[in-house]
């Protein structure tokens, strides 16, 4: 078995509401609603939502990371249904500006910092 972590970015457990839209390649909004994060980092977040979403599809995240609202778009890389009835998809980000990256960054450096205590 193969162990190996090929993330290019650590993952952190990590809960924190979102709203999310799913945008088709016309930039149609196809599905819309809310979840939560089970896990961040600077490339990627893995949600988990009551419903499923489509892997040809991009998605706009909101979160909230304390006092900041992070919007992030990101591509779907797969969704799952689990035995809880919700689903849990991984999204790679991609397109976000700078003050967007740093945002993330501080809150995985903040997270980073509380959990080593």
């Amino acid at each position: 078995m193969n162990t190996k972590n090929n993330r290019k970015h650590e993952r952190f457990d990590s809960t924190n509401l979102i709203y999310y839209k799913c945008i088709d390649g016309d930039d149609n909004i196809v599905a819309q609603g809310m979840g939560r994060t089970l896990n961040v980092s600077e490339s990627g977040i893995l949600l988990e939502t009551r419903s499923g979403f489509d892997i040809k599809h991009d998605v706009l995240i909101g979160i909230g990371f304390k006092d900041d609202l992070v919007d992030i778009k990101g591509k779907v890389v797969y969704s799952n249904k689990h035995e809880n009835k919700k689903f849990v998809t991984g999204i790679n980000f991609f397109d976000f500006d700078e003050s967007t990256q740093s945002k993330l960054k501080t809150y995985i450096k903040n997270f980073q910092s509380s959990t080593l205590k």
